[in-house]
C-alpha cells in the first residue's frame, strides 16, 4: 500500500515550511504530500510548493479541503494532517503495516502537547478515543481510500466533520488506535486555558450529537467568517 499526506491550510505562512519540512523523509520514502489550501492571503500555497507534491486551493472549510485533497490522492491509504501537528519519523510504516496486520481500515495516533505540559488532557483524549472508538482531526485521522469512498468522504459540514467521519467508518469497524504519537499544538489550550477549552468542546460535542447547526457551533468555536 501507499501513503498520501493530506495538509488542509489557511493563512500558515509563518509555520508552513517547517510544517512541510518535517515530511521530507515520508516524502523521500515514497509518500505523497498534498496541500490544500482553503483561500489564503499571506502567501501560503506558493511558499508549500517547492515541499509538496501537489498544492491545490478550494473553497475554505477543512471538509471541503479534505475532500478536494483525497480526490486527487494517488495513495492507497490517506492521512489527513493538521499543519500544527507533527508525525512520528516511521509514520508511514506504522501506518500501512498496522492496517495491513490488525486488518482494519481506518485509524489515528496517540497524541502529546508540545512544549511539555497536559499530559493528563492527552492522556484523557487517547482513552476517550479508545473507548468511544471516535477518532478527532488532532489524532491524524487515516483511512483507506476504499472504505472513505464507501462511506461518501468527510461530511460537508463547518465543524464536527472528523466526528462526523468517524460516525461513518465505526458501521465498518473500530478504529486501529496507534499509541505512536504525534505532537500538535497546544496553541488554543494556552490561549483560551486548559478548563475552558475542555468545557467548551464537550459543550460543543453534545450540542452537535443533538443536531446542532454546525455553523452556529463553528462560530462558538472561534471561526471566524471571511
Amino acid at each position: 500500500m501507499t501513503l498520501s499526506i493530506i495538509m488542509p491550510v489557511l493563512d500558515e505562512a509563518a509555520t508552513i515550511e517547517a510544517a512541510l519540512q518535517a515530511l521530507a523523509l515520508l516524502r523521500a520514502r515514497g509518500a505523497e504530500v498534498i496541500v490544500v489550501d482553503g483561500g489564503s492571503r499571506d502567501g501560503t500555497p506558493e511558499i508549500s510548493r517547492p515541499f509538496a507534491d501537489r498544492v491545490v486551493s478550494t473553497k475554505r472549510g477543512r471538509a471541503t479541503q479534505m475532500n478536494a485533497g483525497a480526490a486527487v490522492a494517488r495513495g492507497d491509504v490517506l492521512l489527513f494532517l493538521h499543519a500544527d501537528t507533527q508525525l512520528p519519523a516511521d509514520a508511514d510504516r506504522i501506518v500501512l503495516n498496522g492496517l495491513a496486520q490488525s486488518g482494519r481500515v481506518w485509524g489515528r495516533f496517540d497524541v502529546r502537547f508540545d512544549g511539555g505540559g497536559l499530559a493528563l488532557v492527552a492522556l484523557m483524549m487517547n482513552w476517550r478515543s479508545r473507548l468511544s472508538g471516535i477518532a478527532t482531526g488532532d489524532q491524524a485521522m487515516f483511512v483507506t481510500r476504499a472504505a472513505l469512498d464507501a462511506v461518501g468522504g468527510f461530511p460537508p459540514i463547518a465543524l464536527m466533520e472528523d466526528i462526523a467521519l468517524s460516525v461513518r467508518l465505526k458501521r465498518m469497524g473500530r478504529p486501529l488506535c496507534l499509541h505512536a504519537k504525534i505532537t500538535t499544538s497546544a496553541r488554543r489550550w494556552r490561549k483560551h486555558g486548559v478548563l475552558r477549552t475542555i468545557v467548551l468542546m464537550w459543550k460543543l460535542r453534545l450540542a452537535f450529537f443533538f443536531g446542532a447547526d454546525p455553523i452556529r457551533l463553528a462560530k462558538t468555536y472561534g471561526y471566524a467568517e471571511r
